[in-house]
């Protein structure tokens, strides 16, 4: 199936393409504990998954208030003990089922796709090299020269770089952060199940569909975008 129309599916990284849970948890505790704070633990620390690492660590530390000066440095700390766990030979990010196969899927449709994360360029760029998707994305928008999440600045510059209307574009991701996200930038906001945030939160920020699967996808979006093309 193809169309005339120029589409851009933009996917969330942690929690919809890689299952980064552990590795964050773990650098997130380790930087914590380096500065003398309260270690957050994995199921606090998923709640903060796809923010960036600032306002992260600022919302982690709670109700302690961190000043810019520690907020920095536990976050140059994350960063150090991210990139030497990278180095391990035993790292392990996995991607989630389906990955490939709806990257292949979009393609075959005439679709662009994109990434929008909360990680660090470098971070991301990791990740697309372990697992070959380097070259499947036509725009990568990260937390280097973007606010975080659920600002829709992302989204708008990963418009401007492919020369896309919102109506003709899609956000998918696991955490309410991508679904508000999606919507403050007017386009489909599309949640997946298997993340970070549960079905319910979904629902209620607003997303247009949740998925239980990736080959769910482009079905949801095909009926999404013809039914908004329906006449009033």
């Amino acid at each position: 199936m193809t169309t005339d129309l120029l589409r851009l599916v933009i996917f969330d990284c942690d929690g919809t393409l890689v299952d980064s849970q552990h590795a964050i948890a773990h650098c997130m505790d380790h930087a914590f504990a380096e500065h003398g704070l309260d270690c957050p633990g994995l199921e606090k620390t998923r709640t903060i998954i796809g923010l960036s690492l600032p306002e992260a660590i600022t919302q982690l530390a709670r109700p302690a208030m961190l000043d810019a000066t520690l907020i920095d440095a536990v976050t140059n700390s994350y960063k150090s003990a991210f990139f030497t766990l990278r180095q391990s030979p035993d790292f392990f990010e996995p991607l989630f089922p389906g990955v490939m196969e709806v990257i292949d899927s979009l393609d075959q449709r005439g679709w662009l796709s994109g990434v929008a994360t909360g990680k660090a360029r470098r971070g991301l760029d990791a990740v697309l090299d372990r697992n070959n998707l380097s070259r499947r994305f036509v725009t990568l928008q990260t937390c280097d020269n973007h606010p975080s999440k659920p600002h829709p600045s992302m989204l708008e510059a990963a418009m401007n770089e492919t020369g896309t209307d919102p109506r003709n574009c899609a956000m998918i991701g696991d955490t309410t952060y991508d679904i508000e996200m999606g919507r403050a930038a007017g386009m489909l906001s599309i949640g997946v199940a298997w993340g970070y945030h549960d079905r319910e939160k979904l629902e209620g920020a607003g997303a247009h569909a949740v998925i239980d699967h990736f080959d769910q996808l482009p079905a949801i979006l095909d009926e999404l975008w013809k039914s908004a093309e329906q006449p009033a």
